[in-house]
Parts: C-alpha cells; sequence; structure tokens
C-alpha cells in the first residue's frame, strides 16, 4: 500500500503537465452513460493508456479517456469509462483514479453504473439514486497495509452516499418530472448474470438492483474523505418469476436511452457544489 502514495504523485505529476487548475468533483461514467462527457467543456482529455499507473478499458463501450474541464461552470475530471473485477484487475487498480481525482482537489464524487432491477415497483429506464450499497464482491479496496496519508485504517461507512446529495437529486427528478427511486445497490463480482436462485436471494437481504461495479469506488472515496452520489439506470429486470436471458445490446440501449434524465441530475448538483 505505501507505493501507492508515490505512484499517485507520478500519475498527478502527469496530469498537472496539462492542466494547472483544481478540480471540484469526480464523475465516474459506467456503461452507456458516456455521453455526459460531451456535456463538459474540455480543457484535457488523456487516453488512460498515457497515463502513469492507470489500468486500461477493456469494456467496449467504455471510451478509455480522462476528461478534465467545466460542467455548468464547475471544474471536473470525469471518468470516460471505468475498470472492473471481472476484466482481471485488483481493486486497488481498479480505484486508483479515484485518488487521483481527490488529489486534483475534488471533494465529490458522482458515481454512475447499469444495473439490474430486483425490486418488482422498478421498470426498465427506471434511475435509482443509491441509498446504501453490499459489498458481496468477496473483495476489498482497503485491506492491506494502511498509508495515514491517504486516508483512515477504519473509514466509517454509517452514511458513505451523502444525503444532501440524495435529496437533491430527488428534487431534480420532481422537478423534471421522471421516475427516479431510493434504495440499495448490491455489487457481485460477475462477469456473469445472475442465476434465478441468487436474485432472490439478493432481493432476501434488502438489495434493490444488482451490478458489478461502483461499491470499489465508493468505499475508496469514503476512504478519502470525499462525498458520494451514486446513481444507477435498471437496464434490465432481474425478477426470478419472469426472467429472460440478458442481452448486452438491450442493456447498452436502456442505458443510452436514459442517460439523459442522469445528465440533468449530474449537471443539476454540479453547478451547485459550491453551496453543498
Amino acid at each position: 500500500m505505501l507505493h501507492l502514495y508515490q505512484h499517485l504523485q507520478e500519475s498527478v505529476q502527469f496530469i498537472r503537465a496539462k492542466f494547472t487548475g483544481t478540480v471540484k468533483a469526480g464523475i465516474v461514467l459506467g456503461t452507456g452513460l458516456g455521453n455526459l462527457a460531451k456535456q463538459i467543456q474540455a480543457d484535457a482529455v488523456i487516453p488512460y493508456s498515457d497515463i502513469p499507473h492507470f489500468p486500461r478499458s477493456t469494456v467496449e463501450t467504455h471510451a478509455g479517456n480522462f476528461v478534465i474541464g467545466k460542467l455548468n461552470g464547475v471544474p471536473v475530471a470525469a471518468m470516460e469509462g471505468r475498470f472492473h473485477a471481472y476484466e482481471g484487475y485488483d481493486l486497488k487498480s481498479i480505484t486508483f483514479p479515484i485518488r487521483v481525482i481527490k488529489a486534483l482537489g475534488a471533494d465529490t464524487l458522482f458515481v454512475s453504473n447499469a444495473c439490474g432491477g430486483m425490486n418488482p415497483q422498478y421498470q426498465q429506464g427506471d434511475i435509482m439514486v443509491i441509498e446504501d450499497h453490499i459489498n458481496l464482491m468477496g473483495v476489498n479496496p482497503l485491506t492491506g497495509i494502511n498509508d495515514d496519508r491517504l486516508g483512515p485504517r477504519f473509514p466509517d461507512m454509517c452514511e458513505p452516499y451523502d444525503h444532501k446529495l440524495i435529496e437533491q437529486a430527488l428534487e431534480v427528478a420532481r422537478k423534471e418530472n421522471f421516475i427516479c427511486h431510493k434504495g440499495v445497490y448490491v455489487a457481485v463480482l460477475g462477469p456473469n448474470l445472475e442465476t434465478r436462485a441468487e436474485y432472490r436471494f439478493l432481493r432476501g437481504i434488502g438489495a434493490d438492483v444488482v451490478g458489478m461495479s461502483t461499491v470499489p469506488e465508493v468505499l475508496v472515496a469514503v476512504h478519502c474523505g470525499m462525498k458520494v452520489l451514486g446513481l444507477s439506470i435498471v437496464t434490465d429486470m432481474a425478477l426470478p418469476d419472469a426472467l429472460k436471458p440478458g442481452n448486452v445490446e438491450e442493456i447498452i440501449a436502456a442505458a443510452n436511452a436514459a442517460e439523459p434524465k442522469l445528465t440533468k441530475i449530474v449537471s443539476h448538483i454540479a453547478s451547485k457544489l459550491t453551496s453543498v
């Protein structure tokens, strides 16, 4: 863990050669949600492959760029595509960009994902604001020797998702007249979709949606002392008694169709970050 600090300094030094300002927030754009990056007035667009110690994105729908610029006048750093454990990366590598975003000055993180909806009151295309999560990935990015320069040994998780940001997101949805739930996200390792029995189990332990990302990034963001807003797009329904084979193309299409709703939430809240 102690080498992580040195790697962090090297990555930030590289980025500072292209961008010398300070960002207010970080944004992680998941499957089908890359169009939000187009709303950013970019000062720098850096391929992940150019940044020292960054992993390489292997998911076809992820552009793999680190975008720095302004969203509604607020300086942000956006990950145009994320990394997943099912790609073969360890969680410290997956979450390394979150530490870079923090080192660039961000105190707030917006994290988004595509997910399967297990709550029968949800529908495909709905937005869910993450109120809490369950980590069933079997691993944690904070294991190992702790570097106190990066965060505390035992970060508290009583409020991993900021309540004020959650209420602001729900208010945007009400004003814009689209459905936005508040619920629990459960993270599993993947890459396979779940069985009927697994969906029943996950629903039974209190989860509303299921996905293969987000939780590692949130754990590190909390460790760094950042406020977090998590947003999920329900791209397919995971109801065990009415289960259909998953279709990746349909999942991506559903994410793309719902993306404007997510963009409205992030853009609106980002514009008010100075008062959060």
